[in-house]
């Protein structure tokens, strides 16, 4: 780009040199920023179209493409950015910024404000123009002031905390007095709370592996061998397993669950040893959560995660054999069981479908034909959601009593004319098997009219799961199903701290700096909804 910081030309012919050769590579720029603007729209839309498909016939390698398509995005979106004049307007500019060269600015995301929470620190620099009056001398006084804020970033620093213990002798008696030494939180071990906070949360929950932490704390002046964050890693989840196992037993023990499972890949040596391909095979990630802030409950949220090498049934009734009540769950063909009767007549679970899988089928026939029938049936379902959206976060008897009055009606209407629609269109097509779908359990799918704390949809438990589908893309595969189960535990309690408003890290960094010296029979003290940080009382104190 040409400088324009340079004396502008006298003559007239320079001049219109000049115009020319700018508007000749504003042109350039424009049309780069044009062909940017179709490729990421083109982009997005085979990203919709794929993620689409997953959640029909899940496949792995959809979900790849998926995953390369994303970044090929940001990528892109970057170069966007970077082609652009002038500076991002995100309400704190002190200036007001030229709109962007080329494409359509109505086409592009918009840059939303940072939120910043008001515990972030804030330092304030005051610029004064002094006393006097730069023109006459005269004396200044304030009027007001214009403040605008800048994000920046003080960048972590690791410390080494030196414990010294003062030996004392008494002139009296001889005795020699030393206090003990403080409890570590691995035993012999010089990590500190924080330290291994940082490492759990930043390899479970950011999914950043151990050796590039590893190169991150060598930027930072220590030099922690890969095999040292192995051990601390293990032996801190070890610390933290009576809490990870009382947090699932709690979950578990729920009369309402959402459950719903992940694919992810687990390094399995044996295979590869046999010659059997790249010696990766496909576990599955279950989870298992308890919600009950959309109906006011009183118990708070919760998810433990389970990990199985395959996805035999047989896991699942493993999982749930002592659990019983509703469970709110695809149609995985391993959950039968569950909903079937037992000796004295009643099933151990009472199965609870869910509407927005249902919408998804619609969805994905609309997509493909534009079929008008498939847009009913959106609309439809569109105004169940409409009635809930209204009664989220009320009472239970408060939504059933909405529900009976204003969704039944909705739902019977839906079974009626579903059940037209299939007299009218072919049997084999994926709209009828929508259909199909639908009325094979359509008790399932009445189940939330009946009880206000049953959910429309099972997004609780797909919620859970996302962690899993970020993870997959910093990692190819688990580390054999012995790190698949540690990942599942960790998990456990990083998921449960967030859905209960923890800073995970913060939550951990105090966990492991008391749990030694914690009772055991108060153990339930520290689960993330019991927990208070050891801050919070000296703060009062002071």
């Amino acid at each position: 780009m040409s400088d324009l910081t340079e004396p502008l030309p006298d003559e007239p012919a320079l001049l219109k040199a000049l115009i020319a050769a700018l508007q000749a590579e504003n042109a350039k720029i424009s049309a780069t920023l044009r062909a940017h603007d179709q490729l990421i729209q083109t982009l997005r839309l085979r990203i919709a179209k794929l993620k689409k498909q997953v959640f029909g016939q899940s496949s792995e390698k959809i979900e790849r493409e998926i995953e390369q398509l994303e970044l090929a995005l940001e990528d892109l979106l970057i170069a966007t950015a970077e082609s652009e004049t002038g500076a991002a307007d995100d309400g704190q500019d002190d200036n007001v910024s030229e709109p962007s060269a080329g494409g359509d600015a109505a086409d592009r995301p918009s840059r939303r404000r940072p939120r910043v929470s008001d515990g972030t620190p804030r330092e304030r620099q005051e610029l004064d123009p002094g006393s006097c009056c730069p023109d006459c001398g005269g004396d200044l006084h304030v009027v007001g002031e214009d403040v605008s804020e800048m994000l920046d970033l003080i960048s972590a620093q690791l410390k080494v905390v030196q414990i010294a213990r003062l030996k004392k002798s008494c002139r009296r008696c001889e005795r020699m007095v030393q206090l003990p030494a403080p409890s570590r939180p691995i035993p012999g071990s010089m990590a500190g709370a924080g330290l291994l906070a940082h490492i759990l949360v930043a390899k479970f929950d950011d999914h950043l592996p151990l050796y590039r932490q590893n190169e991150i704390f060598a930027r930072m002046g220590a030099d922690i061998p890969d095999s040292t964050l192995v051990d601390w890693c293990g032996r801190a989840m070890k610390v933290l397993q009576p809490l990870i196992d009382r947090i699932d037993a709690v979950v578990m023990a729920s009369d309402l669950l959402h459950a719903d499972d992940t694919s992810i890949r687990v390094l399995d040596r044996s295979l590869r040893d046999k010659g059997l391909g790249k010696g990766v095979k496909k576990g599955r990630i279950w989870a298992y959560v308890r919600d009950q802030r959309p109906w006011a409950g009183a118990a708070p949220p919760g998810v433990t995660y389970r990990f199985a090498p395959d996805w035999k049934e047989g896991h699942v009734l493993k999982h749930l054999g002592q659990s019983s009540g509703i469970l709110q769950a695809d149609a995985y063909k391993g959950y039968a069981k569950l909903y079937d009767p037992g000796a004295d007549g009643a099933a151990r679970f009472r199965e609870a479908a869910c509407w927005a899988h249902l919408r998804r089928d619609f969805h994905d026939a609309w997509t493909l034909t534009k079929s008008e029938i498939a847009r009913e049936a959106l609309d439809r379902i569109g105004a169940l959601y409409d009635i809930e959206r209204n009664i989220s976060g009320q009472s239970a008897d408060v939504r059933l009593a909405a529900r009976r009055a204003h969704t039944r009606p909705k739902v019977e209407a839906f079974r009626v004319w579903a059940e037209q629609q299939l007299t009218r269109i072919p049997g084999k097509s994926d709209l009828a098997k929508a259909f199909r779908y639908a009325l094979s359990r359509w008790r399932s799918f009445c189940l939330f009219l009946e009880d206000g704390r049953v959910a429309i949809d099972n997004n609780p438990a797909e919620r859970a799961l996302r962690p899993i589908g970020l993870g997959r893309k910093n990692w190819l595969f688990a580390g054999a199903d012995t790190g698949a189960e540690t990942l599942a535990r960790a998990m456990t309690l990083i998921e449960t701290a967030k859905m209960n408003g923890l800073d995970p890290q913060t939550y951990l960094a105090d966990i492991l700096g008391r749990i030694h010296d914690h009772k055991i029979n108060r153990l339930d003290d520290l689960l993330p909804w019991n927990w208070s940080s050891r801050a919070a009382p000296q703060a009062e104190a002071a």
